[in-house]
């Protein structure tokens, strides 16, 4: 785990990023520190798991380090990071048997400032409001869980992250207008499934 985010002009990243392609471990462990946390944020707003996404994120720096002679500077390198983050998360979606809870914020109306279900105020709701909740909340699980990976991922680099329809196509390595195909079929199959688990 990386420590608290070291902030870096770009200047300074600039030369961090020429010293480590030159193998500079120092160099490269400041920028990681820089970025570590916004891309621990974007491969867990993908999986949903805490634990595995922390693993993922050792994946995509260890790839970032193989890969970084080939980083050119002619875009962000956070923006350079994305899609190799993005396919990581991907792939280790693809590898698990089930989809593990909370991928969306259901209930929009106890969420935080990112977007994320905060606690309930203390005093409210009834025995019977919290079981239509969790029913509703498990519905929605269901119908996250049944979407393809492709889905999932567009749907939670948009919802989740705020990205716009340009970012995710160079996260994701594909082309806007597949973007807002994909967003499309995505929010319609949810709206569907959830549907269908009613």
């Amino acid at each position: 785990m990386a420590d608290v985010a070291e902030l870096i002009s770009p200047e300074s990243e600039r030369e961090l990023i020429q010293l480590a392609q030159g193998g500079d471990e120092d160099a490269f462990g400041r920028l990681m520190r820089s970025h570590y946390e916004p891309t621990f944020r974007l491969v867990n707003s993908i999986i949903r798991d805490e634990h595995a996404a922390r693993d993922v994120c050792q994946e995509v720096w260890l790839t970032v380090w193989r890969n970084l002679k080939s980083f050119r500077g002619e875009a962000k390198f956070s923006t350079w990071i994305h899609p190799i983050a993005v396919r990581r998360a991907i792939d280790q979606l693809r590898s698990r048997k089930r989809w593990l809870n909370r991928f969306l914020p259901f209930l929009p109306e106890h969420a935080d400032d990112q977007g994320r279900p905060g606690p309930e105020p203390a005093g409210v709701g009834n025995p019977r409001d919290d079981l239509e909740r969790s029913e509703r909340m498990n519905r929605f699980e269901r119908a996250i869980a049944s979407l393809p990976p492709k889905h999932r991922a567009v749907l939670a680099l948009r919802e989740i992250n705020g990205l716009s329809y340009d970012e995710i196509a160079t996260a994701v390595g594909i082309r806007r207008g597949t973007v807002m195909s994909r967003l499309f079929h995505a929010r319609r199959l949810l709206a569907q499934k959830i549907g269908d688990f009613t």
